[in-house]
């Protein structure tokens, strides 16, 4: 297992949309509170000043980090690897670090070695329990007329639907439907592997990357809001009938793009289609 693929399976383990890792650093600087207020009775105004600010540079970092974490996770699940744009974990790390030191000099009256040393440790504690922020990227070739900055941004793009799906599977109650939205996802994931191994398969593929896969978004996004809003069976049966012809769709498309043969689903994208206007989707 390359180093990617552990990073990849480290962050997909820890984090998901309600994970609470990173939610600590939150709760570290709630101490600085009462110290404040201690500080002020005294009248040590620049003690108070340094405990505000500490406090406030604290939870600057703590929403740096929990977005560097959000953001990562898009990342390891993605199979485009393409960095987060902005290295929001470092900063986090930073930002805590010199907030530590700065309390710890200013506000500790530790000296100015002592305070780096504070500062240091708070800098490596950030480093070993979260990580910078990944910077690999993987170039995609051109292939069929379309460079390699075309197809890596379909690609993203259609990861990027993907998760949406599976933010909007986490609104469904229905453990049936669940299993097969998974399904879905897992095999569209399958198939961005595929055309990403083997640029050439995008020429071939890209019909089911604008029809098939956004009207699964749809879909699944459309009956998310809506099942919340009535219990009706005929609606839970309508999605689950398109969600066959979904999944069916995509597992075909897949063995497709496996087996190299060259094939149009013109018919079967005019059929989804069909369907998914008659259910109300498109």
């Amino acid at each position: 297992m390359n180093q990617f693929e552990k990073l990849k399976q480290s962050v997909s383990d820890a984090l998901h949309p309600y994970s609470p890792r990173g939610l600590l650093l939150y709760f570290l600087p709630m101490a600085l509170i009462p110290a404040t207020f201690i500080a002020l009775g005294k009248g040590h105004f620049l003690t108070v000043l340094v405990n505000a600010a500490g406090f406030a540079s604290y939870m600057l970092a703590a929403w740096c980090l929990r977005k560097g974490l959000q953001a990562e996770y898009v990342y390891a699940k993605s199979r485009i690897v393409r960095p987060p744009k902005q290295p929001l974990k470092t900063a986090a790390a930073v930002i805590t670090a010199l907030t530590t030191g700065m309390i710890a000099w200013l506000g500790a009256g530790h000296s100015l070695p002592v305070a780096l040393m504070f500062a240091g440790g708070a800098f490596l504690g950030m480093y070993l329990s979260y990580g910078f922020d990944p910077r690999d990227e993987k170039k995609i070739t051109a292939a069929h007329g379309y460079s390699g900055d075309e197809i890596q941004q379909a690609l993203e793009d259609s990861s990027r639907i993907i998760r949406r799906i599976e933010q909007a599977n986490g609104r469904i109650r229905n453990a049936e439907l669940n299993r097969r939205i998974e399904r879905i996802c897992e095999v569209a994931d399958n198939i961005l592997a595929e055309i990403e191994a083997d640029p050439r398969d995008f020429r071939r593929a890209r019909k089911f990357l604008n029809v098939y896969l956004d009207g699964a978004r749809q879909v699944t996004e459309g009956y998310a809001k809506t099942h919340q809003q009535t219990q009706s069976g005929e609606l839970e049966q309508n999605f689950r009938n398109v969600l066959e012809t979904i999944e069916s769709v995509f597992q075909e498309q897949h063995q497709k793009l496996l087996e190299e043969d060259v094939f149009d689903l013109d018919v079967k994208i005019e059929v989804l289609t069909n369907q998914l206007k008659r259910e109300g989707i498109l």
